[in-house]
This record gives structure tokens, sequence and C-alpha cells, in this order.
């Protein structure tokens, strides 16, 4: 009998979920262990009284041929999940006007729609364009980044093609750098858009995202490529990566929480395990542990031998100072509403954002939002969703004197906030609820409840952002903090390279 690779996953987020289910099938023995009840992390769902409302993640990118969801269905020969295309991807809503900027899927009709919003600045987009066509082959051809040995290398190099060189001259330019090189800084309205759009996409604003990645983030809503809404919820995409991963004799622990990784020199061998239900403490041992974990979190679960390696190991010294000196990520202030249709204006977009001149108790001034539509699988017939969510800081959670009441003013006003475009009122309204950073920290024991991973600054973004290979020998680390990213589309190719990674070993 052929003696198996054992791998051991932590986290059972789309990140971990699709490394397991990739290795799996390529003949390791996987476990994947997760602390929560379902899987899927952020982009899982949850139901009440009849509404399934999606966790975090409402959409969907890389169904497209060629795309990395479709590549990794197509190695698991499993069906990618139904879907319907978004368009547009969003409708926009700057203060005091009532006319979306509609970021159409066709790209024809996005252009018109721009020059139309926006006028004089078509040279700026043409720029992110081409950059994105650049960035996107790159991407395409798996690259490596950053780069943490020759293997790490040489994977870079075979990517580069001449057509990656014009990347070159904006590698560490900014998004506002770009518009001040098109004179179109004095443009508030197209910098507030951009502000906007890039807040939820990289987590930070013009001044901050690197251009590189902006011009992934913008472009990918157009054909294509294209953005996508999920048929049922987003907790399809998990359950069809779960039934792959125990098809191919993969193994999925729920309710169980890893509570420490134990090394010996420099390389990590075991971990502690304790079962939710019964309080049993166990431990696993396995060739290779991939985290899909936020670095802080991964940080706290190393032993002491470890922690001892990383300060005075040669070869990584600065690992835990870098991940101490990430700039904060941002939580997220999330409201769950099922609704009469007739909450729902007509014609209503399947995402909205919504910018507003006053913040949520003075904080983050905007709402991104998602309705469910007919027939899509999150409501009964007569009924809708509306999941509206807000960037937040996190420590204010913790550092407020009356949560609960802190909770209800950010509900108040998100629900005030909604009801100058939906029609909210006790009658329409059939079920609400909130989530905030504590309560994402409950559920995804995500540090600090942050979500969507470091934000895409130039300092953290492609070859200076954190690899999936860490300093400890046979630890990997999966996920939105790692490279492309945010989004499911991100944390699959961040697992692809970690399963190309651990291949390379055996081989």
């Amino acid at each position: 009998m052929v003696n198996r690779k054992r791998v051991i996953v932590i986290g059972a987020g789309i990140g971990g979920l699709t490394a397991g289910a990739l290795l799996a099938h390529r003949g390791y023995s996987v476990l994947i262990l997760d602390q929560g009840i379902v899987p899927g992390g952020c982009a899982s769902t949850f139901q009440r009284r009849g509404f399934t409302f999606d966790v975090g993640a409402t959409q969907v990118a890389g169904l497209e041929p060629g795309g990395i969801h479709h590549r990794i269905f197509t190695e698991l020969g499993m069906e990618l999940p139904p879907a319907t295309p978004c368009d547009p991807a969003c409708a926009v809503f700057l203060p005091g006007e009532t006319e979306p900027i509609q970021v159409w899927r066709d790209p024809q009709k996005w252009q018109r729609e721009r020059q139309r919003q926006f006028p004089g600045s078509e040279p700026f987009w043409q720029l992110m364009a081409t950059l994105f066509q650049a960035s996107w082959r790159f991407q395409a051809r798996d690259p490596v980044l950053p780069p943490g040995n020759l293997w790490d290398l040489w994977q870079l190099i075979q990517a580069v093609r001449p057509d990656t060189l014009i990347t070159l001259p904006f590698a560490l330019m900014t998004v506002a750098d770009a518009l001040r090189l098109y004179n179109l800084d004095g443009d508030r309205r197209l910098k507030t858009f951009l502000d906007l759009q890039l807040k939820l996409y990289s987590q930070v604003d013009t001044e901050e995202t690197a251009l590189l990645y902006a011009a992934t983030a913008l472009g990918v809503s157009q054909e294509p490529q294209g953005l996508s809404h999920l048929q049922g919820s987003m907790q399809v995409l998990s359950d069809r990566l779960v039934q792959a991963l125990e098809r191919d004799g993969g193994k999925l622990l729920m309710q169980h929480t890893v509570e420490g990784i134990e090394t010996e020199r420099g390389q990590a061998t075991t971990v502690k395990i304790r079962n939710q239900k019964t309080g049993e403490i166990m431990q696993e041992t396995a060739d290779q542990i991939v985290a899909n974990l936020t670095p802080q979190n991964l940080i706290k679960l190393l032993d002491e031998n470890s922690k001892t390696y990383l300060r005075f190991s040669i070869s990584s010294p600065l690992y835990q100072r870098k991940i101490a000196q990430l700039p904060p990520a941002s939580g997220a202030f999330v409201i769950y509403l099922g609704v009469q249709t007739e909450a729902i204006p007509p014609e209503c977009p399947p995402h909205l954002q919504f910018l507003y001149d006053q913040g949520l108790i003075g904080e983050n001034n905007s709402l991104f939002v998602s309705v469910s539509h007919p027939g899509d699988g999150r409501a009964p017939t007569g009924k809708a969703t509306i999941i509206a969510s807000s960037f937040t800081e996190t420590q204010q959670w913790w550092d407020c004197t009356d949560y609960q009441g802190f909770k209800q003013q950010y509900t108040d006003t998100a629900i005030a906030r909604l009801g100058s475009y939906f029609r909210l009122t006790p009658e329409t309204i059939l079920h609400q609820e909130a989530a905030t950073p504590r309560t994402f920290e409950r559920y995804t024991a995500r540090d600090q409840g942050v979500v969507g991973g470091v934000g895409q600054r130039v300092s953290t973004f492609g070859p200076f952002g954190l690899g999936n290979r860490t300093p400890i020998k046979h630890l990997w680390l999966v996920g939105d903090s790692t490279h492309p990213g945010e989004g499911t589309a991100g944390v699959s190719y961040s697992a692809l390279t970690v399963v190309r990674q651990i291949e390379a070993i055996k081989n």
C-alpha cells in the first residue's frame, strides 16, 4: 500500500477547502479542521425564518473559462455552481445624487457610462485597462509572489513575458499617482467614486491602493471576466469543495479548535486540537500543515520552539516583526434584513454602493448592499433579503462600555440610511439582525474579527506582501493576507500556489 503524505489544513474557509480538495485529489491524505459550525468562513451562510443570508462575501469572480474557479473545478471533476452574471456589477450612488454610476459588465457599455459620468477621464481608464490585461495574463501563468526560494523564483520568472514589462514603470505607483499623471487629481467626483470602489476591494483609498492591484480589482467586473451571483447562496461553493474533498478520501472536522502548532528544529510537525463537543484534547501529526488563517492568528498558534526559531534563524529574523507592523485590517458592521418584496424598488440592481454625507456614528460613510432576487434561493416567494455592510475599526467594538447599545446605534443608523432607497417599515421588515467585528471573531475566530485581509498598499502588495511559504518548514499560509489578495478568487489562487509548492517538495 502506498504511504500517502499527510496534510492538515487549519481553517475551512474557501482557501483552506480549495487547498484541501486539490491535495486530496492529487493523492494526499488530508484532514481539515475548523472551529466553526459550517464550512466557508466569511463566505458561509446562515438561515433565519426561511431566509438565507450570505455571511460576508456575496459576489464571486473566476467562473468564466480559464478563471480560477473554472480551473479548480475542472481539475476536481466537479460542475461549477449555477450562477447569474452581475450586470451591473454595482450601482454606485454618490452623496446627494439619485442617478447611480452603473458599472456595466459589457466593456463598451461601461466605457460609455464612465465617459458620460467622468468627462475627460478616458486616458486614465485606458491605462487601467492596459495594466489589467497585462496583470491578468501574468497571474494566469501562476507566478509565486513573493518568492521564498529558488523554485518560487523560477515560477515567477516563467510567468514574466514581454507584455508583463509594461507594468514595471507602474509597480510602485498608487491610484492617486496615476490620477496626478493625467491631471485628474482635481476631479473630486472621480476620486470619490474610486475611493468608494477601492475601499470595497482593497480596504484603502486612491492615495494608498497599489495601482496594479486596482487595475485588476476595477477591471474584473467586465467581460470576458465578470462577477457572478451564485444560485442558492455562497455556501454552494464551499459545499462542492467539501464534496470533492470527501470523495477523494479527505476528512473535514467542524467544531474542532486548533490550539497550537508544534515544531521540531524549525519544522512544523504537530497540531494540538480540542473537540468542542467533548472537550477532548488530541494531537495530530502531519507532513505538511496549511494555515488558512490571518497571519496574526498563525503567530498565536506557534509554540515557543518556533517563536525562538523565528527570532534567531538567519533566514527569518523579520517575519514576526513584519506581521506585527502590518497596518490594522478593517472589520465590518453588517446588517441582515429579511423583507417583503414591496420594500425593494423596481429594477433594483443586485449590488449597490451608497456614499453618504455623514458616516455611521461618525465613521465609515458608505454601505455596500446586496439584494436577493426572485428565484435565487435566498428568500421565500414574495420576500427578499437585503445585506448591507460597512467597514469599521475593530478595536472600538471591544473598548465600548455598552456594546449592545453601540451595536443598536449602528443598526438604527444603517436602517435610516437604507430607508432613503428601500421602503423599510415595521410592516416590510420581517427579520433583522446585525454582526460586528465581535460577531465575526466569535464565528470565524479571525483575530479582532477582521475581514478582507491585508490592505493592498504598495508596501503589502505582490513582491512586498506576505508569502504562502513561511520561515517554518512545512508550514504554509493561505488566504486573503497573501498574494493576490481578498475575495474568493484571490484566496483560491493562494490555495493553488500552496498546492503547487507542496507538490514541488514531493517531486
